[in-house]
C-alpha cells in the first residue's frame, strides 16, 4: 500500500500546483465530471424549475415543479438499474450516458409542461456550457491555478512594480498625454456604457490574445529547462503548464491596470476641476458627487471613472505587450516561474518512477 499512497500524494500535489494533467491515466470521466457530480447533481435538481411558467398561479407552480423534480429523480433512477447501481445511488464514474441525461432531461420538462420548445434549446445549450465550463476549470485545475497565482501576487506584485518603474517614464508621457486629450473623455464620455466595457475588455482581451500566442514557446523553454531525462510532456499537458503561466501574467497585468485606474482618477479629482472635465466630455454621465479636498470642489463622476478605466485597460495592454516583447522582462519573469516550477516537475519525475 505505501507505493499507492505516494502516488496518490504526488496527485494530490499535482492538483494543489494548478497541474492536474500531469497524473497519469487522467480521464474526464473518472477524474473531472465524477469530482464534479455534487454540483452536476445540484444544478440537475434545481432545474426542476423549467416546468414551472410565471403566468401560473403559485400553486399551481409548486405542483409543477414538484412534478418536475419526480420525473427527474425517476429518470435518474432509471439512468442508475440500467447502469447496474441502486436507484438513488450517486455515480462513481459519470461518463456519457449521464452527461447525455444531464443535458436532455431537464431540457424536456418545459416541453412537457407548457410545450416550450425554445426553452428546450436554452436547456440543452445552458446544460452543454455548463458542461465545458466543469471540463475546463476541473480539468485544467483552473481554481488551483488561480489560488497557486495568488500565493505569488507579493512576489509578482514586486517584480511587476520594479518592471514598470522601468517602463515608467515613457508609460507615464503616453498616458498622461492620452489623459488630458479631451477627444478622450468625449469618446469614453459619449458612449452608452455597455461599449465603454466592451472597448476595455477588447483591449484586455488582446493583451490575452498575445499571451496565449507566446505561451508555447515558454512552455518548451521551460520544459527543456526542468524536464531532463523524464519522459516529455504531452499535449494536454504543455496546454496545461502554458495555460498556468498565462493565468501568471494575466494577474500582473490586472495588478498593474488597476493601479494605474486608481491614479488616473486620484490625479483626474486634482488636475481635471469639475468645468473642465464638462467641457472635454460635455456630461458627467448617469452620476456624480462632489467631494471637498483641501476646502476646493472636486467633482467624482462616471465619466471620470471610464476615462481612468480605459486608460488603465491602454496601460494594460501597454505592459503586457512590453512583458512578451522584452527579452529582459521574459527571462525575469520565466526566472520567477522556473523556481516555482522545479519542485513540481522533480515531483513528476519522482512519480513517473515510482509508475514505472
Amino acid at each position: 500500500m505505501a507505493p499507492r499512497d505516494d502516488l496518490a500524494e504526488y496527485e494530490r500535489r499535482f492538483r494543489r500546483s494548478g497541474l492536474p494533467l500531469f497524473i497519469e491515466d487522467y480521464t474526464a470521466s473518472e477524474d473531472i465530471f465524477t469530482r464534479a457530480a455534487p454540483w452536476l447533481a445540484l444544478v440537475f435538481l434545481g432545474e426542476m424549475l423549467g416546468a414551472t411558467e410565471l403566468e401560473w398561479p403559485v400553486l399551481l407552480n409548486v405542483a409543477a415543479a414538484l412534478g418536475g423534480l419526480a420525473i427527474l429523480i425517476a429518470a435518474f433512477g432509471a439512468l442508475n438499474r440500467v447502469r447496474g447501481r441502486r436507484f438513488l445511488e450517486l455515480p462513481r464514474e459519470v461518463g456519457r450516458p449521464e452527461l447525455a441525461a444531464f443535458v436532455l432531461v431537464p431540457a424536456l420538462l418545459p416541453v412537457i409542461f407548457s410545450g416550450q420548445w425554445r426553452q428546450f434549446f436554452g436547456i440543452i445549450i445552458g446544460n452543454s456550457v455548463f458542461l465545458l465550463l466543469v471540463y475546463l476549470v476541473v480539468g485544467y485545475g483552473l481554481i488551483a491555478t488561480v489560488l497557486w497565482a495568488l500565493s505569488r501576487m507579493a512576489d509578482e506584485l514586486a517584480a511587476s512594480l520594479g518592471r514598470l518603474v522601468r517602463t515608467l517614464p515613457l508609460l507615464l508621457i503616453f498616458s498622461l498625454v492620452l489623459f488630458v486629450n479631451a477627444e478622450m473623455w468625449q469618446m469614453f464620455g459619449n458612449m452608452p456604457r455597455a461599449f465603454a466595457l466592451v472597448v476595455m475588455g477588447f483591449l484586455l482581451g488582446l493583451g490575452l490574445v498575445f499571451f496565449a500566442v507566446r505561451a508555447p514557446g515558454l512552455v518548451r523553454q521551460l520544459e527543456n529547462d526542468l524536464n531532463g531525462d523524464a519522459r516529455p510532456l504531452t499535449r494536454r499537458q504543455r496546454i496545461n503548464v502554458g495555460l498556468t503561466l498565462v493565468v501568471s501574467q494575466i494577474l500582473q497585468v490586472s495588478v498593474v491596470s488597476a493601479g494605474v485606474g486608481a491614479f488616473f482618477v486620484a490625479f483626474g479629482l486634482f488636475a481635471v476641476t469639475p468645468e473642465v472635465g464638462q467641457a472635454w466630455a460635455g456630461t458627467t454621465g448617469s452620476w456624480s458627487q462632489t467631494i471637498s479636498l483641501f476646502g476646493h470642489d472636486t467633482l467624482l463622476s462616471e465619466t471620470l471613472l471610464r476615462v481612468a478605466g480605459g486608460m488603465a485597460a491602454f496601460t494594460g495592454l501597454y505592459y503586457a505587450i512590453s512583458i512578451l516583447t522584452d527579452s529582459t522582462y521574459r527571462d525575469e519573469f520565466m526566472a520567477g516561474v522556473t523556481t516555482e516550477m522545479r519542485g513540481v516537475f522533480e515531483a513528476r519525475t519522482q512519480y513517473l518512477a515510482l509508475r514505472d
